[in-house]
Order: C-alpha cells, then structure tokens, then sequence
C-alpha cells in the first residue's frame, strides 16, 4: 500500500493529482491510502504517524507549508517519498514539479498582450512554493513589457474560492483599480469572477481574469475562464511510477521531473 498526504482534497487540482497516482499505483499492484492534512502541519504529521504506523510502502507527499522537517523525519526511518508540486531544495528526494514561473510568465504576458498595464495579481499563501513561483512569472513578465510593478496590485488569498471574492472587493476599493488580474489558481479565479460581476462590471470587457490549474470547472463558468494548465494527472502518475521504482530500488539517485505548463485561451481575457 502506499500513503499520499495533500492539503487540500477538496481542491479539483489535488482529487486529479490523486486520481493520477491512484489508477497509476492500482495498475502497479498497490492500493492508496488518502489523507487532507487540510494546509495544517500538525494535521499532517499525525497522519504521517498513521501512515508509519500502518507501514505502508511510501508515501506521495503534498506539503501544506514549511514541512522540511516532516521530510527529514521520514528519510531517517528509510521510508521512501516523492514531492509533488512542491520544492524541497537541498533534500536527496524524488520529486515532480511544473514549471510555475513560466506559467505566471504566459498568463501576464497574455494580459500584457492584450493592451493591460494595470494588472494585479491575486497570489496563494507565502510559504507555498507554487504560488511564490507564479508570482516571480508575473512580475518577470511586467519587467519584460517595461510596467512597473505596484505593491497595491499585489495581495493573497488562500487557493479558496471565498478568498478570491474577497480579494477581488479589496482590489476594486483602489483608486486606481486594475483592469485585468491574474489569479494564482482556478478556485479563487470563480471568487474573482463573482466579485466582479456583483460589481456590475463585464468579464473581460472591463476587467480581464486568467486563473491557473484548468480545472474541469474553467471550462463551464460564465464566461469560459482562461487558464494556465498543468497536467495534474499525468503528475500524479508520474509520482506513483517513480515512488514504486525507489520503493523496488532504494539505492537509485533521486530524480527531479519539471513538467510545462500551457496557456488555455478561453473567453475570460
């Protein structure tokens, strides 16, 4: 059996990234044992605990946040961990990643594109990696084009739909409002796209959003949402592949696997 821990199972973007290493780990011979640490670090090591204790045969690993030391404690006792979606530098472990500044980098540049200087940007939590990635990609992209970059236009949510409603009211206060956002996931995108349409305003006539993750719902909101896609089954599967090889070959170097990501235009921007 094998172990995955991720933060938020209710997420679309995780039940895919699951959904991968579960069909994958099924088709090798191993059943998964799925925990929501829920973002919470000591939710997630009592049910690393659990995990242990029920010796399972690895583990895929989604950090809530600052783990390093969940890492270490796991590698001391010899059990085997691939990373997913999160950067562990320094750390001999198998991970599998996407390339997240290039995906902030596309999304703005497509804004940037499409005649908008005054964008914000709506990031995830500080200590996730993904997020503080995207977040490079949109200020490199405003370098690039010559815009100068407005701490205002900078603000966080929490990846969660109410997060993105609330952000938005916040940026649509400003004096200077933005006319377009990029919005560091999908979930909070929907929360951006009600913000804005209870304002009385029209998507993407007076305010452009382009989400990230390209979750099923992108392509049923109203209007379609532009997205930055990343393939989170395939992810998965790659997690589950290179937990099984390390689990059948401990002694094997550690292999880090850094995935594209691709715009999707639809009707949002």
């Amino acid at each position: 059996s094998l172990g995955m821990i991720v933060p938020d199972a209710a997420n679309p973007f995780f039940a895919e990234v699951a959904r991968g290493v579960e069909t994958c780990a099924f088709s090798l011979g191993y059943t998964v044992i799925l925990c929501n640490s829920d973002g919470d670090l000591v939710r997630e090591q009592a049910y690393l605990d659990v995990l242990i204790e029920k010796r399972v045969d690895g583990i895929v690993f989604v950090a809530a946040g600052e783990s390093r030391d969940h890492f270490q404690s796991l590698l001391e006792q010899e059990i085997q961990v691939v990373v997913v979606d999160r950067d562990m530098p320094g750390l001999k472990v198998d991970c599998v990643l996407v390339d997240n500044y290039d995906g902030g980098l596309q999304a703005t540049a497509h804004l940037i594109h499409h005649g908008h200087r005054r964008i914000a940007c709506l990031a995830g939590p500080h200590e996730v990696t993904p997020s503080a990635d995207r977040v490079r990609g949109y200020r490199q992209a405003l370098a690039d084009a010559g815009i100068r970059f407005d701490p205002a236009l900078l603000v966080y949510g929490d990846f969660h739909t109410d997060s993105g409603y609330l952000a938005a009211a916040e940026l649509l206060e400003l004096p200077d409002r933005p006319t377009a956002i990029f919005v560091c996931n999908d979930l909070m995108a929907i929360g951006v796209m009600a913000a804005v349409q209870e304002a009385g305003l029209r998507i993407p006539r007076n305010m452009a959003v382009v989400g990230f993750d390209d979750i099923a719902l992108a392509s049923y909101s109203l209007p379609r949402l532009t997205t930055v896609a990343q393939p989170s089954q395939k992810m998965g599967e790659l997690a589950a592949q290179l937990l099984v090889a390390r689990i059948e070959n401990p002694d094997r170097s550690p292999e880090r696997h850094l995935l594209l990501t691709r715009l999707v235009v639809r009707e949002s921007a």
